[in-house]
């Protein structure tokens, strides 16, 4: 059934017509449409009419189920409320092409229902929110009692307007730079072709837009917003465009406006892991001088290996070279877990079988629908990184590899505007909870910290030193999102105790510790 949308328009009566002095008249004009196209005009006393007026913040969030149909989503067993709503493409020209935009909602269960709604703002930049609002739902239950929990897809993902490469989305195979090149040119062509195809108008400016639009459309007032990864990001937009409609902050991996490259502090996070397998004597007997042992490896590239593929089981051939590695080792450095069997997999390596470390890779990839549309990707992050001149210094061979990849795609990637005042972090009068992984290889602790110093007195930062990309998957740090945002006052949420966080552990190098263990009775 097609969504119903009410809207009331106000005009003046002469008074010509009504002559009664002091007291002017107005029409209100309710239009229930598209299915009837009715139209019902009144006439009511001015005084009359501001005491309706005054009744409309209440009835905003029913008027804004009227304009959402009941559907499903994956990885979530009720009903939940769709929605979507027309922009602009270019919001210079608001009577332009335009586009759709789509979102979910997640009701409330309780009668006693909170008007401050939780929106969840994916990562990337190129995930769907939509398609991660079943985990969403799982890690922020306790707030979806009494709040509802919404999923904007951002313009260029998901069904909102979707740039897609499925070349490189969908690829079986481990690329190489020039076949990554030359499916990233491919890709541009066909979305240059899109009716949508101006890639300009992707940016984190633009869809922080859309994300206000949602809300208006919803009736909601004051927000609070958890925003991962890419997701902080926008949340900053957001706070920086429209604080006024912030309660609450949460930014897990801090992703600031000035970071350029997602591999800065790779490099550190692997020297850490090699320096922390050291200090175990079972990782040490079992994998000792991994530092040695991974420049050895290195040195020994370019070479051809032959493999079954990890997840599909054919047969694989490729020439495993330098960039590929580093690529390989870099996906794997963002989940802690995955990084206790990485001494495993480089030893394996280092003796020609690359099996395991295809495997970690992949895991720590969302294949698939869930995954990043790399089209949109590319179009913030080609915008963002290179509004300012790069320094052209990386440091480390983490970077240097990064930094090729972006500049080679971003050579041909149309780019889009990104105001000077994007770059300025504003100072915050709504409370914002900054959570960093000390592990982190993307958006380490300085990044946090960084951040927090910008927003002012009202921003929190939390460093949990054994944790890697994304605090929100364990059940310490959920519990403190919890609390802080159910907090009635500001006061209180910014005392909440985050003592938990120090004792999450760091995973023990795979096999490690069952060679610990042998000898012991």
């Amino acid at each position: 059934m097609p969504a119903r949308r009410r809207f009331i328009a106000l005009k003046p009566v002469s008074s010509l017509l009504f002559p009664d002095a002091g007291k002017p008249l107005y029409t209100a004009r309710i239009a229930v449409f598209p299915k009837d196209k009715f139209f019902q005009e009144i006439i009511l006393p001015k005084h009359i009419l501001l005491r309706l007026l005054c009744l409309l913040p209440a009835a905003l969030p029913a008027l804004a189920q009227a304009a959402t149909t009941s559907c499903r989503i994956p990885d979530f067993p009720q009903e939940v409320r769709c929605g979507r709503i027309q922009r602009p493409l270019n919001p210079a020209q608001p009577d332009g092409k335009k586009i759709d935009i789509h979102y979910v909602v997640l009701p409330s269960q309780d009668r006693n229902k909170l008007q401050d709604a939780v929106f969840l703002l994916a990562g990337g930049p190129g995930q769907s929110a939509i398609k991660v609002a079943g985990w969403g739902q799982t890690a922020l239950s306790r707030l979806n009692r009494r709040r509802d929990l919404v999923f904007v897809d951002q313009r260029g993902t998901g069904r909102s307007a979707p740039l897609q490469c499925p070349g490189l989305e969908n690829s079986a195979e481990v690329l190489t730079q020039e076949q990554n090149d030359k499916l990233s040119a491919a890709c541009l062509q066909d979305l240059q072709r899109l009716p949508y195809g101006d890639l300009r108008y992707f940016t984190t400016s633009i869809s922080v837009q859309d994300l206000e639009a949602v809300r208006l459309q919803e009736g909601y007032g004051k927000i609070n917003l958890v925003g991962a990864s890419y997701g902080t990001r926008a949340g900053l937009e957001y706070l920086r465009q429209y604080p006024q409609a912030v309660r609450r902050l949460v930014l897990d991996g801090v992703v600031p406006p000035s970071m350029r490259l997602p591999a800065a502090d790779a490099q550190k996070a692997l020297l850490a892991l090699f320096a922390d397998c050291a200090s175990q004597p079972a990782c040490n007997k079992l994998y000792p001088d991994l530092a040695r042992r991974w420049k050895s490896l290195q040195a020994g590239l370019p070479r051809k290996i032959e493999l079954l593929h990890p997840r599909l089981g054919q047969p694989l051939k490729l020439e495993m070279t330098r960039d590929i590695l580093l690529g390989l080792v870099h996906k794997t450095l963002y989940v802690p877990a995955n990084v206790a069997a990485l001494p495993y997999a480089l030893t394996q390596a280092g003796q020609g079988n690359y099996a395991a470390l295809l495997t970690l890779s992949g895991a720590t990839v969302l294949p698939g629908p869930a995954g990043i549309a790399y089209g949109m990707h590319f179009s913030v992050w080609c915008a963002e990184a290179y509004a300012r001149p790069d320094s052209g210094q990386h440091k480390d061979e983490f970077e240097s590899m990064m930094s090729d990849m972006y500049a080679r795609t971003c050579r041909q990637w149309p780019r889009g505007e990104v105001p000077a005042a994007f770059f300025d972090i504003p100072r915050s009068a709504s409370p914002v909870l900054l959570l960093s992984g000390g592990i982190d290889p993307v958006t380490p602790t300085r990044h946090g910290a960084a951040v927090a110093q910008a927003l002012g007195p009202q921003a929190r930062h939390i460093s949990v030193e054994n944790a890697g990309h994304g605090l929100l998957m364990h059940g310490c740090v959920r519990d403190v999102v919890y609390r802080y945002l159910n907090a009635k006052e500001d006061s209180e949420a910014q005392k909440v105790d985050a003592a938990c966080v120090r004792q999450i552990p760091r995973p023990l190098a795979w096999q490690a510790y069952v060679a610990g263990k042998e000898g012991q009775p």
